[in-house]
C-alpha cells in the first residue's frame, strides 16, 4: 500500500533489492548503558537511643518467705535516692511498671473486659466500688467559689483510711486469713491503697499517688494474687476504674495538681494512662499519632484506647481551644514520625526518669515488706517520722496559703516549683460555668 506523505504525494516504499544486506553494526560505536556505582559510606550511624528493654519481672517469693512491715518513708537525702536508683525495688518497680504495658500491645479494652475476670481483679474493682460509694458520703464544703482544694477531702480520705482494712478482709479472694501475718499483710496493702488518693494535707494529687495505686497492685503480685496473665485487665479494666473514681474526686474536690509542669506536661495530674495507652497503640494498623488532632478518631476510638481517651479528657477539661495551646507536649508527641511504637518507648523512658527517677516524686515514696528498702537507706525515729509527714509539702509547693493549714517545710523535702499554689483547672471550669460565664472553649485571639 502506498505511504502518504505531508506534500500529498505516495511514496512506493523500497525494493528488497535497495535494502542492505549487510547493514553495519552500530554496536560497538555506541556508549556503555552501565548503571552507576553505588556509594560507599566512609561512617556508619549507630541509633542514638536504642529501644528501651524491658527488664524481666521477678517471680513472687514463696508464701514462707513473705515478710509485711507498715510502708514509711525512706528517701531522706539525696543519696538515699541514688542508692534506691540502683536497688532490687527500683528494678522491680520499673519491670512491673513495663511488663504491664507490654502485655496491651494492639489489645482493646473492650476486648479485655469482655475476657473472664480473674477473682482477685474482681476483688480490687468491688473495693473501689466501695471508695466511690463514700465519694457520695462526703459532700463537699462551701469554698466560696474557690478554685483550689475542697477541705472535704480530708474527710474522705479519713472515711476510706478507716474503712478499707474491712473492705479488704471481706474479700475472699484475697484470702487475708490465710496469711500467718494477715494484720501486717492487710496494713501493708491499704496504706498503699489509701494513699493512691492524693495528700489529705495539701488537697493535691500527683504521678506520686498514681505509683501509689502501681505499688498496691504490685504488693498484690508480690503475694501471688495477681498472675501474669491478669495484667491486661490490670491496666485496661482495673486501672480505668482507678482513672474514673480520681476524676470524679479531682472534680468533685477541686484537687491541686502536685507539681504541676502547666501546660509544659503531660497532664496535670497522671503518667500511667500514656504509658499503657502508648503501649496499645504500638502496632495499630491506621490510626497515626496525628489522629489525636481528629475529633471523629478521638470520638470513635477513646472508649478502646487509654491515649486517645486521656486526650479527650484533657480537651474537656481545658477552656482554651486547640492542643498546641494547652498541651503543647501533646501536641509536640503527636509529630513523632516513627509512629506508637517510638511513642511507647519515650513513654518508658519518661517514667524511668521523670517519675522514679525524680527526687521530689521519690521523696514521698513508702517502703514495706513487699516493696522493702536497701539497708542502707535512712530512717527516721517515729516522732521524727510524723513530724516529717505532717510538714513535708507535696512537690514543693507552699501550704500556708488560700486557706491552707499552715506547716513550716521539712529539711527532708525538695521542691521543684515556685512555691505557689496552683489551682485545679477543672476547679477553674467548673467555678466558671457555675457562675453562667462560660461560652464554650475560647480559642486564643490569633489562632
Amino acid at each position: 500500500m502506498p505511504i502518504a506523505t505531508d506534500a500529498g504525494q505516495a511514496r512506493q516504499p523500497l525494493p528488497d533489492s535497495a535494502i542492505p544486506q549487510n547493514p553495519p553494526d552500530l554496536s560497538k560505536k555506541l556508549p556503555p548503558l552501565g548503571l552507576p556505582k553505588p556509594r560507599t559510606r566512609t561512617t556508619t550511624k549507630k541509633p542514638s537511643n536504642p529501644p528501651v528493654e524491658t527488664p524481666k519481672l521477678a517471680t513472687p517469693p514463696p508464701r514462707a518467705q513473705l515478710r509485711f512491715a507498715h510502708p514509711r518513708k525512706r528517701i531522706l537525702t539525696p543519696h538515699d535516692h541514688d542508692l534506691f536508683l540502683s536497688s532490687p525495688t527500683h528494678q522491680l518497680i520499673v519491670s512491673f511498671a513495663f511488663n504491664v504495658a507490654d502485655s496491651v500491645r494492639d489489645t482493646t479494652r473492650s476486648y479485655v473486659a469482655n475476657q473472664p475476670l480473674h477473682p482477685t481483679v474482681r476483688a480490687v474493682l468491688a473495693i473501689l466500688d466501695r471508695a466511690e460509694e463514700t465519694v457520695k458520703q462526703c459532700p463537699v464544703d462551701d469554698n466560696n467559689g474557690s478554685r483550689f482544694g475542697n477541705p472535704a477531702f480530708r474527710t474522705f480520705i479519713s472515711a476510706v483510711t478507716e474503712n478499707c482494712t474491712g473492705w479488704h478482709r471481706a474479700e475472699s479472694a484475697l484470702n487475708i486469713q490465710s496469711y500467718n501475718q494477715g494484720d501486717g499483710l492487710v496494713d501493708e496493702l491499704t496504706t498503699y491503697f489509701s494513699n493512691s488518693f492524693g495528700s489529705s494535707t495539701r488537697i493535691d494529687y500527683g504521678s506520686g499517688h498514681e505509683l501509689n495505686f502501681l505499688v498496691y497492685l504490685l504488693c498484690l503480685y508480690q503475694i501471688s494474687l495477681l498472675p501474669k496473665d491478669t495484667f491486661p485487665s490490670l491496666a485496661l479494666v482495673v486501672f480505668p476504674k482507678y482513672l474514673e473514681l480520681m476524676r470524679s474526686l479531682q472534680e468533685t474536690y477541686y484537687l491541686e495538681p502536685a507539681g504541676s509542669h502547666g501546660v509544659w506536661g503531660l497532664d496535670d495530674y497522671h503518667f500511667l494512662p500514656f504509658l499503657f495507652g502508648a503501649s496499645q497503640l504500638a502496632d495499630h494498623q491506621f490510626i497515626r499519632p496525628l489522629a489525636i488532632h481528629s475529633s471523629s478518631i478521638i470520638d470513635s476510638y477513646a472508649e478502646d484506647f487509654l491515649y486517645l481517651d486521656m486526650v479527650r479528657h484533657v480537651n474537656e477539661t481545658k477552656n482554651i481551644q486547640g492542643l498546641r495551646w494547652h498541651s503543647p507536649m501533646l501536641d509536640d508527641i503527636s509529630g513523632v514520625k516513627e509512629g506508637w511504637w517510638k511513642i511507647s518507648d519515650g513513654m518508658k523512658r519518661m517514667f524511668v526518669h521523670e517519675v522514679v527517677g525524680k527526687l521530689v516524686v521519690m521523696q514521698h515514696f513508702l517502703f514495706g515488706g513487699l516493696i522493702p528498702a536497701g539497708e542502707d537507706m535512712s530512717q527516721l525515729q517515729d516522732e521524727e517520722y510524723k513530724a516529717s509527714d505532717s510538714s513535708t509539702p507535696e512537690h514543693g509547693h507552699d501550704t500556708s496559703a488560700h486557706g491552707h493549714d499552715q506547716h513550716t517545710n521539712s529539711s527532708h523535702s525538695w521542691g521543684d516549683c515556685c512555691g505557689i499554689k496552683v489551682p485545679s483547672s477543672i476547679g477553674a471550669s467548673r467555678e466558671i460555668n457555675k457562675h453562667g460565664a462560660s461560652q464554650g472553649l475560647r480559642p486564643l485571639p490569633f489562632d
